[in-house]
């Protein structure tokens, strides 16, 4: 990753001469390791983002049929040399032979550059979404981004404007839309087995507790200033970006300068399911109220048709209706009564969009050029709720929202926070 933003001018010599050294290269994989898609509906990758969760999309899209990965972005060496080992390993076993086309970069628009790249797979910490979502878009790639969407609401929309402009299939991470526990769920509160829905209970952790970090000094094999890249910036600790042998999620959630705690890492999935489940997927709240040790012993979400939602404790999303419940988790389908979880969705009723796998999801929209399942807008809306929370608790006031046009209503302090300062060079 680098350090500026470019021109559109800049931009386009870049990607002259970036693409005439890729045509250099030989990037050849015998048909074999690329499975039976035709060439002319073959999907060329390129991963930005090289990390623990990357390891998990890489081999994800890999096995996936029709596609060819032909580039790794990050700012870590160490990490950046693995995800070119697992995807040149890839093709080495499926061909029998040895493969090194896989190219790497620690500057991701050298890799937005090349113009035989069909696609992005973004997994960078979050505050580095909306730059790279952005820039790609610019660059007319396709694209998956791993959740929360954004580190906020004004870039969420940013990038949903820049997805819409330049007419690109973006899919969000949420994966559970492709888990059918929780789309049987959602069908059968919108079709009304449950009678009228008047509470969900999202179960997810609280905000970013932002603890103290000492000073270390920076491993020569990372970029820092560049893995900081707009956000505020503050010295390198381990916890933050963790040597490639520490395999475990980094901490930089915890830090609000990166991340928003568990409410937008567990929330951009259970309140994405929430959403989903009231036919919330282009709307939001009208109220968002912290908890107040009186009324409101939790964080509260009231919705202009009377439905409340509560973030509490236990993982998952529970449904309550007048006549039943659902409460889903992955690999869970629960309902009172029991017997509700095996009724089946009539044909005459409301069936929601179907995924079994979210990754061939998105590259079947790609081929069709039509949203998957997981659309930007729906991912825009859902991390949106998310940050609403952590504004709330951040002002421990109630606070009003208008869905329609994204803005707190007469509060002139919590609209603040709705974006927040990148550092320079970064900007929308």
């Amino acid at each position: 990753m680098g350090n500026s933003n470019i021109s559109r001018r800049q931009f386009i010599r870049r990607a002259v001469g970036t693409a005439t050294a890729a045509i250099s290269f030989p990037h050849f994989v015998p048909a074999s390791a690329l499975g039976s898609a035709a060439p002319s509906n073959r999907i060329t990758l390129g991963f930005i983002g090289a990390g623990k969760q990357s390891k998990h999309l890489m081999r994800s899209f890999l096995n996936s049929p029709g596609t060819h990965v032909l580039a790794a972005c990050d700012v870590d060496k160490l990490k950046l040399a693995r995800g070119k080992k697992i995807v040149e390993d890839h093709y080495s076993n499926k061909s029998g032979g040895t493969y090194k086309g896989c190219n790497t970069y620690g500057d991701f628009r050298d890799l937005l550059a090349r113009d035989d790249i069909d696609a992005v797979v973004i997994s960078t910490p979050d505050h580095w979404h909306a730059i790279t979502v952005i820039q790609s878009a610019e660059a007319g790639k396709d694209i998956y981004c791993e959740k929360p969407l954004s580190q906020t609401i004004a870039e969420a929309r940013a990038m949903v404007n820049a997805v819409r402009r330049y007419g690109r299939i973006f899919q969000t991470g949420s994966m559970q839309r492709s888990d059918w526990h929780f789309r049987l769920g959602c069908e059968l509160v919108l079709n009304g087995y449950i009678g009228e829905l008047k509470h969900v209970t999202v179960g997810v952790g609280g905000p970013a507790g932002n603890p103290p970090l000492p000073v270390q000094t920076v491993p020569d094999y990372l970029d820092w200033n560049t893995w900081l890249g707009p956000a505020q910036w503050r010295p390198y600790n381990e916890e933050l970006s963790p040597h490639l042998s520490k395999d475990h999620f980094p901490h930089w959630r915890n830090n609000s300068r990166f991340g928003g705690g568990g409410m937008t890492d567990w929330g951009a999935h259970h309140f994405d399911i929430a959403q989903w489940g009231m036919g919330m997927d282009e709307s939001g709240p009208v109220e968002i109220i912290p908890p107040d040790g009186n009324d409101y012993k939790v964080l509260t979400y009231k919705y202009a048709g009377g439905v409340t939602m509560t973030r509490d404790k236990a993982n998952g999303v529970l449904f309550t209706g007048t006549k039943g419940k659902v409460e889903t988790n992955r690999g869970h389908l629960r309902t009172w009564p029991e017997e509700l979880k095996n009724q089946q969705i009539g044909t005459d009723e409301l069936h929601l969009y179907e995924s079994r796998n979210h990754y061939v999801d998105w590259l079947d929209a790609v081929r069709k050029r039509s949203k998957p399942i997981c659309d930007i807008e729906t991912g825009c809306r859902s991390v949106s709720v998310c940050h609403l929370g952590n504004i709330a608790y951040k002002l421990g006031r109630p606070l009003k929202w208008n869905p329609k046009r994204e803005v707190f209503v007469a509060d002139s302090g919590a609209n603040r926070l709705l974006s927040r300062p990148m550092r320079s060079p970064w900007h929308l």
